[in-house]
């Protein structure tokens, strides 16, 4: 990419998230399955992963029980939008620390589904955090965009949205809210990378 690789304290990292009760939403989706492999390798004290995919969370708990053995964890279907869901969750397992990585992403599609990237990016987001607050979980990190910055779409424009309400629920909450912004990440799901070695096989355009 021409770039410098951003070097991690993994040590800082270690003391931050080890023998932690770690929530990850979104767990099967490619961002969310990622980090809950660089998260496993830190030795939380219990991992749980929330995902509405019955096939991803299986595909997920599969990985895991076979790449850390030790690891524990708990599968939870169910979706960021179903409040008793996420208050049953967070009643269960009591996280420290959660990274909602759950969302809707496709910029184009998302474009003539207004209302269902409201639920589940604005809405979802609402209620994972107001529940992050009410169980007393020390961190809730946020995992947006770069599209959230002067939104020229809905997915966008939904993220930034989500974003001011962690913001705003910092200031008068013991939890403390982080936001993260992704760029275009390789290799994920709905990346361009795959459309364009497409067009390239093909013999373009690259468009």
């Amino acid at each position: 990419l021409g770039r410098e690789p951003v070097s991690l304290d993994w040590d800082g990292i270690r003391h931050g998230l080890g023998n932690k009760i770690i929530l990850i939403t979104g767990a099967g989706g490619s961002i969310g399955s990622e980090l809950c492999r660089q998260v496993a390798a830190l030795k939380p004290g219990r991992l749980v992963l929330l995902e509405n995919s019955e096939f991803n969370l299986y595909n997920l708990e599969m990985e895991l029980q076979q790449a850390f053995p030790e690891l524990e964890f708990f599968g939870c279907l169910g979706d960021v939008r179903d409040s008793a869901r996420v208050n049953q969750v967070f009643a269960k397992h009591r996280p420290d620390v959660v990274f909602h990585a759950a969302a809707y992403k496709h910029v184009p599609m998302l474009e003539h589904q207004i209302r269902e990237a409201v639920k589940n990016n604005v809405l979802g987001t609402r209620t994972l955090a107001l529940a992050a607050d009410r169980h007393g979980a020390t961190e809730f990190v946020l995992i947006s965009t770069d599209k959230a910055v002067n939104p020229a779409n809905v997915m966008g424009a939904t993220k930034r949205v989500a974003e001011i309400f962690c913001q705003n629920l910092d200031s008068r909450s013991k939890t403390r809210f982080i936001t993260v912004r992704f760029g275009n990440v390789l290799d994920s799901a709905g990346s361009v990378v795959p459309l364009f070695k497409r067009q390239i096989a093909a013999g373009g355009p690259v468009t």
